[in-house]
C-alpha cells in the first residue's frame, strides 16, 4: 500500500480508541481516513490492559457513558462481523469501612438514576453465590452489576480495524509521527518517518504519548503515563471467582477468566515514567493479595506478568474535543485506565464532532480548558 500524501482525517494511535474512531468515521461516510500507529495495532495500553468494563461509577455522566459502551459491546460482534470476546460475568465492588459503605449507598442511588441497575447488599452468603471462592470476612458491604464484565482487547481492536478497512479506512503500522504542521491557527499536515500527509483534521488518540503529540501542535495538556502491573495464573478449577472483585480501599482487582486463569492487579506502584520494566515487589504484593482473597489459589503458579500504561489526567477523566488554538486538531485521550472499555462511545462521540453533528452524549465537560478554570471532573470510583 502506497503511503498517502493527503487524507481527510488522520488518526494518531492504533489502540482501541483509534480503531473505533476509524470505524465509526468510515461508517458515517468519511472516505479518506488514515490511522498512524508507531508500532502495531493494539500494542500500547490497549494490549496491556486488564480488559474490564463496568458501568459502576460515582458520577452520572460516567455511568451513562459506560452503560452506553456496554450496550454497544453487547451487539458489537454482529455489527463488526468478528468476535470481541465479550464475557458479562459482572463486577462486585467491596467496601471495607463505614465511609466507603456510605458512599456505596450514594453511588447506587446515582447509578439507578442513570439506568445502571446495581444491587447493594451486605449479606456475605449472597457474595458467595456470585463469587464462591472469595474470602472477604473483613468487608462490610458490596455492590454488584451483572452486565459488567470484560472483552478481549486484541480481538476487539482487530474487529474495529477490519470493519474500518472494509469501509475504506487505511492503517499504517510502524509509522511514527514526528511533527504536526500548523499554519494560521489550523492544522495542515502530519509529519512521519515515512513522509508528510497533508490534512485539515487530526485526532490525537495516542494514549500515553498524547502529551507529546499535542506538544507538536503547540498545545499543552497535563497528561502523563502511569505504569501499572498485572499478573495471570495458570488455569484452575472454574467457579473460584467468575466475577470481577474490585475495591478502592482494598486496592485490588481480581477475576477468574473463562479459561480458568486468574488475572489481578493493584495500584501499588504509580510510576510516572515510560518503560515496561517489572517491579518484583509489586508482583509479590499482588500475589499475596490474590492468595488472601482467593484461598483456593494456594500453590498455583503465576504464568505471565506484564506492565502497561494508564494515560492519566489530573482528574482521571478524558480530554475530548477540538482545540481552540489549532483548528482541526482534536483530543481523544486521557482515559485514565478506561480507554478500552469506553472505546465504542469515544469513537461515536468523535465521529459526531468531526461531522459537525451533536453527539448523543455531550462531551463539553471533558474540554481541556477545565484544567485552567479548575472545573475538574469528580468521581469517587475513578
Amino acid at each position: 500500500m502506497d503511503f498517502p500524501k493527503t487524507a481527510e482525517v488522520v488518526i494518531i494511535g492504533g489502540g482501541a480508541v483509534g480503531a473505533s474512531t476509524a470505524y465509526y468515521l468510515s461508517k458515517s461516510g468519511v472516505k479518506d481516513v488514515v490511522v498512524l500507529e508507531k508500532n502495531t495495532v493494539g500494542s500500547g495500553s490497549t494490549g496491556r490492559c486488564g480488559a474490564g468494563m463496568r458501568a459502576q461509577w460515582g458520577n452520572e455522566l460516567n455511568c451513562r457513558m459506560a452503560l452506553s459502551a456496554i450496550e454497544i459491546f453487547e451487539h458489537l460482534d454482529d455489527e463488526l462481523g468478528l468476535p470481541t470476546g465479550l464475557n458479562q460475568s459482572g463486577y462486585v465492588f467491596v467496601a471495607y469501612n463505614e465511609k466507603e459503605w456510605e458512599q456505596f449507598h450514594k453511588n447506587v442511588e446515582l447509578q439507578h438514576k442513570a439506568g445502571v441497575m446495581t444491587e447493594l447488599f451486605s449479606d456475605k452468603k449472597r457474595l458467595q453465590e456470585i463469587c464462591p471462592g472469595a474470602a472477604v470476612d473483613d468487608a462490610i458491604g458490596f455492590i454488584f452489576h451483572a452486565r459488567d464484565g470484560h472483552a478481549d482487547p486484541f480481538l476487539t481492536t482487530n474487529a474495529f480495524q477490519e470493519a474500518a478497512r472494509r469501509n475504506g479506512a487505511r492503517f499504517f503500522k510502524h509509522t511514527e509521527v514526528t511533527g504536526i504542521n500548523v499554519d494560521g491557527g489550523r492544522v495542515t499536515g502530519v509529519v512521519t518517518n515515512r513522509g508528510t500527509i497533508n490534512t485539515r483534521t487530526v485526532i490525537n488518540c495516542a494514549g500515553s504519548w498524547a502529551q507529546e503529540i499535542s506538544a507538536m501542535a503547540g498545545i499543552k495538556i497535563p497528561n502523563w503515563a502511569e505504569r501499572h502491573q498485572v499478573l495471570v495464573t495458570e488455569p484452575v478449577e472454574p467457579g473460584v471467582c467468575p466475577t470481577m472483585l474490585m475495591s478502592m480501599s482494598g486496592n485490588y482487582y481480581v477475576q477468574q477468566r473463562p479459561n480458568g486463569s486468574i488475572i489481578a492487579g493493584r495500584d501499588s506502584s504509580k510510576e510516572k515514567k515510560l518503560g515496561y520494566e517489572l517491579n518484583v515487589n509489586v508482583i509479590a504484593d499482588t500475589a499475596q493479595m490474590v492468595l488472601k482473597l482467593l484461598p483456593r489459589t494456594k500453590d498455583i503458579r503465576v504464568v505471565r506478568l506484564w506492565s502497561g500504561y494508564y494515560d492519566m489526567t489530573p482528574d482521571c477523566a478524558p480530554i475530548i474535543g477540538e482545540t481552540d488554538e489549532v483548528k482541526g486538531f482534536f483530543h481523544l485521550t486521557g482515559f485514565s485506565g478506561r480507554g478500552f472499555m469506553l472505546s465504542p462511545v469515544a469513537g461515536q462521540i468523535m465521529t459526531s464532532l468531526i461531522n459537525g453533528e451533536t453527539p448523543f452524549m455531550d462531551p463539553s465537560k471533558f474540554s481541556y480548558h477545565r484544567f485552567e478554570t479548575g472545573e475538574l471532573f469528580k468521581d469517587p470510583l475513578a
